[in-house]
């Protein structure tokens, strides 16, 4: 007698069922995505997306991949899946839109040892809720079940975003120069980044993450979504144009670590350390650590998770707009001139 082929599978681990169950209750949530230029096909072996039909004809593409880091490890010890396919979002398009580039589609990759649909649903539904506030679609993804590779309860994400932007206005542009402001807008927290820190910091301190902090519990502050800074600052762009010169968004190695990396040779940030917004996550993690400034500000965005070089006379007009945007901008410093050598991001 012949053996079920999806009995003996099920056997080897991979639950083929599941999976579909998993697209059934997740195609809801990607439709809510959908945006001009995008065409349907969430489980299809691939999808297609009309630059023109989105407005972009003529436009370069510009696309990223990423993940969230460790920060997975916290959500999943404590069980909080709601807020990291925001996360995953976030670190993909932010970087797009440094580029200046309209986030136009988004895929996801979910891989797991032994899928549990409603953990899955609810990652992937986050997803598709961070697709929409960047304005982008969720058109596609890839779901793995992958048995003795991960242990129990355990998944692995990844994220691929695309945008476009027209070949003139690409950021950073040519035209950065000693004067510049910089404006900082505001972060939730420690976005995607320093959790292999973090994580170490509470086992070493012995950090409850249930203990009462901000209206809420460490967990949670700890696990606060990345912001998705995308339709403020395009609206910033559109209505402010040149003026806005570069983006960087602040990721792995902090503040020192990424200013430097919009930058031209010649000229450096004088960021005031006063100025930075006042971030109660950040002020614990310092606090609860003991960590140096130096350390901070080469591990955590210190508050910032985006930063926009812009022209000195138009400062305060693009911080009104981000105001206006729902934004909390901040002149956090200026660009000025450097010898080769010379510290590309001095704060003090």
């Amino acid at each position: 007698m012949s053996q079920d082929p999806l009995k003996a599978y099920a056997e080897a681990g991979v639950d083929v069922a599941a999976g579909d169950r998993l697209v059934d209750r997740i195609t809801p949530a990607a439709a809510a995505t959908q945006r001009a230029g995008a065409l349907p096909a969430l489980g299809g072996f691939g999808a297609a997306f009309d630059l023109g039909a989105a407005g972009h004809e003529g436009s370069l593409l510009i696309a990223s991949t990423d993940g969230v880091g460790t920060k997975l490890r916290l959500a999943t010890d404590l069980g909080r899946h709601e807020g990291i396919g925001i996360d995953l979002v976030a670190m993909c398009v932010n970087d797009i839109l440094a580029q200046g580039a309209e986030p136009l589609f988004f895929l996801d990759y979910y891989a797991t040892g032994a899928l549990d649909v409603a953990a899955a649903a609810t990652v992937v539904e986050s997803i598709a809720a961070g697709c929409k506030d960047a304005g982008c679609a969720l058109i596609g993804g890839e779901t793995a079940e992958m048995p003795g590779h991960y242990a129990k309860g355990d998944y692995d994400l990844a994220g691929f975003s695309v945008g476009a932007v027209k070949r003139d206005e690409v950021l950073p542009r040519d035209t950065l120069a000693e004067g510049d402001v910089l404006i900082g807008l505001a972060s939730s927290g420690a976005h995607s980044n320093g959790y292999s820190l973090i994580r170490k910091l509470a086992a070493d301190n012995g950090w409850d993450m249930a203990a009462p902090f901000e209206g809420g519990t460490l967990g949670e502050a700890l696990l606060a979504p990345t912001r998705i800074y995308v339709r403020p600052v395009l609206a910033a762009l559109k209505s402010h144009g040149a003026s806005i010169k570069a983006v960087a968004h602040i990721t792995g190695g902090g503040l020192t670590g990424n200013i430097p990396r919009i930058l031209p040779d010649g000229l450096a940030a004088k960021i005031d350390r006063r100025a930075l917004p006042a971030n109660p996550v950040m002020a614990f993690l310092q606090k609860s650590a003991s960590l140096s400034d130096a350390t901070m500000e080469a591990t955590f965005n210190c508050g910032v998770g985006l930063v926009i070089a812009v022209a000195e006379a138009d400062a305060a007009a693009i911080a009104l707009t981000l105001q206006d945007e729902g934004e909390w901008p901040a002149i956090i410093g200026t660009l000025i001139g450097c010898e080769d050598g010379a510290e590309r991001c001095q704060i003090g």
